[in-house]
């Protein structure tokens, strides 16, 4: 059985947001859409105040609850376990969208386009559904990590399978360092963030 997880290390993150750019190109999206996003998170009490940026993408959830709402099936999970989407089944009304915990999904929409602005290539099949980050799956099964492990400067994401003892996305997992976000709501989340 294999399990694919990413483990995101926040101590080495330093918001440059290559990760971002390398997504957004990757994956041809539209105007204001990012699959993979890097938000910056305060904390401690002033005057020890920290400021961590924290990479957000979809989840890739166990228990997905984008899956529950989806009336046509086009969400659906693989062996593997990443969360997709069928295009040719989305008919584009969003329940996924306001379902997910994580903000991690977009539905593609003209109306958010800048007057003037050409369109991305991949971007007329998508019109009308909703998309999200796929874990680069079509690069994962060519034996490549997703894009944005490969792009990070600092080695901040590994990505592997979860259930291989010998990978250091497992140990990672099994040591407890590594958390997942939102955990006690028991999403199940394959993403999981080392914050120290």
């Amino acid at each position: 059985m294999m399990h694919y997880a990413m483990v995101i290390n926040l101590g080495k993150c330093v918001g440059c947001n290559a990760c971002t750019a390398a997504c957004k190109i990757d994956n041809a999206t539209g105007f204001g859409v990012k699959y993979g996003r890097v938000v910056e998170v305060e904390t401690g009490k002033f005057p020890d105040v920290e400021k961590l940026y924290v990479p957000l993408l979809c989840m890739h959830c166990e228990d997905p609850e984008c899956l529950k709402v989806c009336p046509t099936k086009a969400t659906f999970k693989t062996e593997d376990g990443v969360v997709l989407i069928d295009r040719d089944k989305c008919m584009g009304c969003r329940y996924c969208v306001v379902a997910c915990p994580f903000m991690a999904r977009f539905f593609y929409e003209d109306s958010k386009r800048p007057q003037g602005l050409p369109r991305m290539d991949k971007e007329d099949e998508r019109l009308g559904t909703v998309e999200k980050c796929d874990l680069c799956i079509d690069r994962v099964k060519e034996g490549q990590n997703p894009v944005c492990v490969d792009t990070c400067p600092y080695q901040a994401r590994i990505f592997g399978d979860a259930d291989d003892p010998e990978s250091e996305v497992h140990k990672l997992i099994q040591s407890g360092r590594a958390k997942t976000l939102k955990e006690e709501e028991g999403f199940g989340a394959s993403v999981y963030y080392i914050w120290w």
